[in-house]
């Protein structure tokens, strides 16, 4: 199971924030749902900080629909006004239904033409309570299940693949990810760019990232060459040179600013 509060750099700084299993058949196809809500003060912002999974989520927002493709550098948004979303981080085995090209989308995203998904989540969602939240998640997987149908077997190998590049600590190069799955690495490479849009080297990396970036919230009083090395880093400047490179700074200047 991948660890769903991986991700979020400083959870102290989010809004009202929920993740929501996804039901039935619908587990296929999505990771978990996410809802946030927000009313910042006027004049006033809020900037949320996210290292986000390596994979695509397509999101319902305001009057539009937005799928958003795996990323490569740590994001953020500064959220302002009153306002929800609500997200679901898709499992590859959506993917080809919603994008032919998941790689043509990486780093970027763009408006889905779905005002069906749209005006059902919207109307779900209502004040934004706890049943509303319930009922937009149901409205949103059920039109996912409607959309995507039955996954292929490949499309279930996909997930297969994802779950063990984004779970297993043992898996620190793509050729043990095709020797765990019994596959060729071009196999292995050709599911990820299909269903990902990524290389598997890279939702390693990403996984690594946000696991050291857990610790070291969590933990801060963990040593980081300890860090490196149980996250299956070289040394301590391995880790050290991938904060900097997907981040902008060090795991120490992190460690100071995350409480």
């Amino acid at each position: 199971m991948i660890d769903a509060r991986r991700g979020v750099l400083y959870p102290a700084r989010m809004p009202d924030f929920h993740r929501c299993p996804p039901p039935g058949e619908a587990a296929e196809l999505v990771e978990w749902f996410w809802i946030p809500q927000w009313d910042i003060d006027p004049g006033r912002s809020s900037r949320q900080h996210v290292v986000a999974y390596p994979a695509l989520n397509l999101v319902v927002e305001g009057d539009a629909v937005e799928l958003v493709g795996a990323t490569t550098a740590a994001s953020h948004r500064d959220l302002t006004g009153r306002g929800w979303a609500v997200g679901a981080l898709l499992k590859p085995a959506a993917v080809a239904a919603l994008i032919e090209d998941p790689a043509a989308l990486r780093d970027r995203s763009r408006i889905f033409d779905a005002p069906d998904l749209r005006d059902a989540v919207v109307r779900a969602m209502g004040d934004g309570g706890e049943q509303e939240r319930a009922d937009a998640v149901g409205a949103f997987a059920a039109w996912l299940v409607r959309r995507v149908g039955e996954p292929s077997e490949v499309a279930r190998e996909a997930n297969r693949m994802a779950e063990v590049l984004m779970s297993d600590p043992e898996i620190v190069r793509a050729e043990d990810a095709a020797a765990r799955l019994s596959i060729s690495l071009r196999t292995l490479q050709r599911l990820a760019h299909r269903y990902v849009g990524l290389p598997p080297l890279a939702m390693i990396r990403r996984r690594r990232l946000q696991e050291a970036a857990q610790r070291i919230r969590e933990h801060p009083d963990t040593d980081l060459a300890t860090v490196a090395a149980e996250l299956g880093y070289a040394d301590h400047a391995h880790l050290t040179h991938d904060f900097r490179a997907v981040l902008g700074f060090t795991p120490t200047a992190y460690r100071a600013g995350a409480p």
